[in-house]
């Protein structure tokens, strides 16, 4: 039940945590809300991979959504994935903020429907620079800021992508390895291929179990970790994402 007053958010988990995650952060929601949250908000944890979703009946009570990322394929069938991709549709009826982070920016497109597939360039792991696109200027992403840098730098990790987006959906940001880095869907879905919420421990720590199990080659985890000492621009990103789910895009102005 929603209290007076009191902003509700969901936080729609698509990963398991980490023992890393757990042990440093107490879990992947922690590491959203330090993020994304603000004193005085609720935040809801719903582990949407292991069939945890909220009731329909109780969405209108949350003022906007973020679907994490994911080690599981967004175009893969699996029933929560098929059971994520109707909750969005769902959502974006319903015009509600909803925010996807890699995994979520991909599942998002899916559900509205856009393709997903493999990349052609493989993994994309590191941080890297992302240019926005005339159509970004469009939208008041980044209240609160004086100035809107024409690139910024984010935490990737990453073997999928946004092949087609949703008839009317707008690329607002890509790079030299992914040509859909940021997108938006009407005044209500946005959706960021990169990890605006990781932090360069957690994408080191991630490396190292890539590594492990196989899923990466030792020279593209050597590449990664030499991106490592880069640093992203995880200020602006947050700006940009509290500015969606809780402002008014309206307001926003760019100043050159």
């Amino acid at each position: 039940m929603k209290v007076e007053g009191e902003k509700r958010f969901a936080l729609l988990l698509a990963v398991k945590d980490s023992d890393y995650v757990k042990k440093v952060y107490g879990g992947y929601v922690n590491v959203f809300v330090e993020a994304l949250g603000d004193e005085g908000e609720k935040w809801d944890l719903f582990r949407v991979v292991d069939g945890d979703f909220p009731s329909v009946d109780d969405l209108q009570n949350y003022e906007g959504f973020v679907v994490s990322g994911s080690p599981h394929d967004a175009y893969g069938d699996d029933f929560w994935i098929l059971e994520l991709c109707f909750l969005l549709q769902t959502l974006f009826a319903m015009q509600k903020k909803v925010l996807g982070i890699c995994f979520g920016h991909q599942v998002l497109c899916r559900a509205l429907g856009g393709k997903v597939a493999k990349s052609s360039s493989g993994w994309d792991i590191g941080v890297r620079e992302v240019s926005f696109t005339q159509d970004f200027y469009s939208y008041s992403f980044s209240d609160g800021l004086d100035e809107m840098p024409r690139n910024l730098s984010i935490i990737e990790c990453h073997q999928d992508e946004v092949w087609e987006l949703p008839i009317g959906a707008q690329v607002l940001a890509s790079s030299e390895k992914t040509g859909v880095e940021m997108f938006a869907y009407g005044g209500n879905i946005v959706g960021i291929q990169g990890h605006p919420e990781y932090t360069k421990d957690i994408l080191d720590n991630l490396i190292d179990r890539l590594l492990a199990n196989g899923s990466i080659e030792r020279k593209v985890g050597e590449e990664a970790r030499l991106q490592l000492k880069k640093e992203p621009d995880k200020t602006n990103w947050k700006r940009m994402c509290k500015s969606f789910l809780k402002g008014e895009w309206s307001q926003f102005q760019i100043y050159f």
